[in-house]
């Protein structure tokens, strides 16, 4: 992997994040539908974030990094949810949330500049 991608090494870092607060959501909160929905959703951003850079083409790149951009908005979603149905808290869940706002910028960012 390429030293300093700033948006496969933050995709890795919300990952790893995504699967703390599964592990919490299932241990503590006795949580698994939606913490497995999150999970499943927040793993991949980075997971096509990494199969994008390595891709054959731009057209392949570009189309690695729209599918990341939509699993971070599912993510986003899913999170929502967990945070109103009062299984997250409201700190960790805003940071949580935090993390995947700038992702989701990052990702709109470089799709637009690959449109072009």
């Amino acid at each position: 992997m390429e030293k300093d991608n700033v948006i496969v090494d933050k995709s890795k870092a919300f990952a790893l994040r995504i699967i703390k607060m599964y592990k919490y959501l299932c241990d503590e909160k006795k949580e698994f539908v939606l913490s497995k929905q999150v999970l499943r959703s927040g793993t991949s951003i980075g997971a096509n974030i990494r199969e994008g850079v390595r891709g054959q083409s731009k057209a392949d790149f570009y189309a690695k990094l729209h599918i990341s951009l939509k699993e971070a908005e599912e993510t986003q979603y899913w999170l929502e949810l967990l945070y109103e149905s009062d299984y997250l808290p409201e700190k960790e869940y805003k940071t949580i949330y935090s993390d995947c706002e700038e992702l989701i910028k990052l990702l709109v960012s470089i799709v637009k500049t690959q449109k072009k």
